[in-house]
């Protein structure tokens, strides 16, 4: 697997050392009094005063997230953002946790390449585009505003709004029409993938290596077009969903840094969602960023499967407890509209008895993917390519977040674990937002020039 690109050259900070002479000898002085020392007590003080440190660099920093999925359902008069709704991101939500940028996702799912699907996956792309601008423009222009540049966002950030920026993934919307790209960008999108999980026109996706099955071998001709627009608009290129050969061919044709909005560590995990060595290398060459991405069964998929199996074992048992038989979906489907309504009733009782038992009786033999699972994705993706090369998304609301890190309100743990394994300030700052900034930067200046 070769990656090949132009090697950039990169700078090296010479490091310093200062050496203070030794102090002069004195008589010593006698013992201190012993005092017992409470370990315990002391362990306590020792992680306040860290999470305390921890407050403190959250508030200072940009904290960004590259993948937040949206439903347009929740961008309307009567139900938008500004509400704490039962979703992973909000503003309510984003306050709580000191989440600065949510980059909104223009999300389509694979349909069939011809005219009607086209049509359908446009209309669904631009629903979502103006359902981002009616969040910040009508429902709540004064909590967020749209950025497209990081002067923008830090503007924004400074005046005391969170920012909303716009990432596409799929571009099958695109249809046949590469002019269209243009039509994105002028909407906000700053970030687009090629394909999700089955083949775009453009772009073959991960998922053939199931069986073995592309359509492309990479990327069709018109993704190839598609790349070369993208870096002459300003537009960073995702990598998180097409192949392995597609991404490859993608670096090898871009002459600005590409990205990975939302992947982990391929060694850490063998799933075709995350990154091979090979491929997280090839992003770091380019100057790009791998956002590692807090969804569970790609964190660690063994472990995450234990902890399901184990909190199903739980439900089935409450449900036999409470003369209830839990249904498959084929058999739910078969229900009327009356055994429905029933049947999820008894379901919402089933879950109420649940959750307050998960933590007593299924963590301790089963735990669940956590923030330190997690965060060993981003260390081994640090000390591999580099501190400016990796940031952080949790795919919220389309199906991530790790225990500890389950919505946006829950953010500082993050920085939490990162200064317990000794990150500084201003490692912090580059994983939070600056990488991603900076790479946004650079492909906006290639923009530019060209």
């Amino acid at each position: 697997m070769s990656f090949a690109r132009p090697s950039l050259l990169l700078l090296l900070t010479a490091l310093l050392f200062a050496c203070s002479p030794p102090e002069e000898a004195t008589t010593p002085s006698p013992p201190e009094p012993y005092v017992e020392v409470d370990s315990d007590a002391t362990a306590v003080d020792e992680e306040e005063a860290l999470i305390e440190r921890a407050r403190q660099i959250h508030e200072r920093v940009i904290v960004l997230d590259t993948h937040v999925d949206i439903n347009t359902a929740n961008f309307t008069d009567e139900r938008n953002y500004t509400e704490d709704l039962p979703t992973q991101v909000n503003l309510p939500k984003m306050d709580a946790g000191g989440m600065d940028v949510a980059w909104f996702v223009v999300y389509t799912r694979q349909d069939t390449l011809d005219e009607e699907g086209y049509a359908a996956a446009y209309d669904n792309a631009m629903d979502k585009f103006h359902s981002i601008h009616r969040l910040v423009n009508e429902y709540a222009p004064d909590q967020i505003e749209l950025a497209t540049t990081s002067a923008e966002a830090r503007r924004i950030v400074a005046e005391g709004k969170k920012v909303a920026m716009i990432g596409v993934e799929n571009a099958y919307p695109l249809a046949e029409d590469l002019g269209r790209i243009e039509e994105f960008y002028e909407l906000g999108a700053r970030y687009m993938s090629l394909s999700h999980n089955r083949h775009s026109q453009l772009s073959d996706s991960h998922t053939g290596e199931a069986d073995g099955d592309w359509l492309h071998n990479g990327l069709s001709e018109m993704g190839r077009q598609a790349v070369a627009e993208m870096n002459r608009l300003g537009i960073m290129i995702d990598l998180s969903h097409p192949s392995v050969e597609a991404n490859r061919q993608a670096i090898e044709l871009s002459v600005a840094p590409v990205m990975a909005s939302h992947s982990s560590a391929r060694a850490l995990n063998d799933v075709s969602r995350n990154m091979y060595d090979e491929e997280l290398l090839a992003v770091a060459e380019t100057g790009g960023v791998v956002q590692a991405v807090a969804f569970r069964s790609f964190v660690d998929s063994e472990k995450h499967a234990r902890y399901q199996e184990a909190v199903v074992a739980l439900r089935e048992s409450i449900a036999d407890s409470l003369g209830y038989e839990l249904l498959d979906n084929t058999a739910r489907d078969a229900l009327d509209e009356e055994g429905r309504a029933r049947y999820e009733a008894q379901l919402q009782e089933i879950n109420q008895r649940l959750e307050p038992r998960i933590a007593g009786e299924v963590h301790p033999n089963a735990p669940p993917v956590d923030v330190a699972d997690f965060i060993d994705h981003v260390e081994y993706m640090v000390d591999l390519i580099g501190i400016d090369h990796v940031g952080l998304s949790g795919d919220f609301d389309g199906g991530g977040g790790v225990h500890g890190w389950m919505d946006a309100s829950e953010s500082l743990n993050v920085t939490i674990e990162l200064l317990r394994r000794g990150y500084s300030e201003e490692d912090i700052a580059k994983i939070w937002g600056e990488n991603l900034f900076r790479v946004l930067d650079e492909v906006q200046a290639v923009a530019a020039a060209m």
